[in-house]
């Protein structure tokens, strides 16, 4: 019950990444305001939980290649970070959000198994999305110490998402589960 009272608490959270929905969180110290940033979306949140959990299940035999995924995620987040705050704004920056949350979901649950390089372009690509669309939020007179921050907190996300995979990759069930609840996360925000 408990639990349930807290995850409620989440759920105005799930639209609050995004322009003009950020409850005041951009006041304060900049390199705070990017690191917290990551962690105020529910679409952001659950597609670095995402892209964690399944370089562990994807890469499991190759220990140093589970950090390839995250890496380039980070990575070419930044480099979105980087376009959102120089002023880039592209209008499927939404449509490629929800579908990073289809896509990853989907290799989650389907437990996908890809060549690094090709796991990499894809989280990448989607990373860039996740970029532009923090990097419009975050205070342009700031960028580098917020910018620094959403990375950080963007691996920690990931480090989270890892553990989680190796927690319940084991299972069979779990991670079907977990992939086909962000997934029909992302598709109810294609939908919406």
């Amino acid at each position: 019950m408990r639990r349930t009272i807290a995850l409620s608490a989440l759920i105005p959270l799930a639209a609050s990444a995004h322009v003009g929905a950020d409850a005041g969180l951009h006041q304060g110290p900049a390199f705070l305001i990017g690191l917290i940033h990551p962690f105020t979306g529910l679409d952001h949140l659950a597609a670095m939980l995402m892209v964690g959990l399944w370089s562990v299940l994807a890469f499991t035999d190759e220990r140093r290649a589970v950090w390839a995924a995250p890496a380039a995620f980070a990575s070419l987040l930044l480099v979105g970070g980087l376009l959102g705050v120089a002023g880039i704004a592209l209008h499927v920056v939404e449509t490629m959000i929800a579908l990073s949350l289809l896509a990853l979901g989907a290799m989650v649950g389907l437990r996908v198994k890809l060549p690094v390089l090709a796991g990499c372009v894809a989280v990448g690509a989607f990373a860039v999305f996740h970029g532009i669309a923090h990097g419009n939020e975050l205070p342009a007179a700031r960028a580098a110490a917020a910018l620094s921050g959403m990375v950080i907190g963007t691996a920690s996300l990931h480090l989270t998402g890892m553990a989680l995979g190796w927690a319940i990759a084991r299972s069979v069930i779990l991670p079907r589960l977990v992939g086909l609840c962000v997934a029909l996360f992302g598709l109810s925000l294609l939908a919406g």
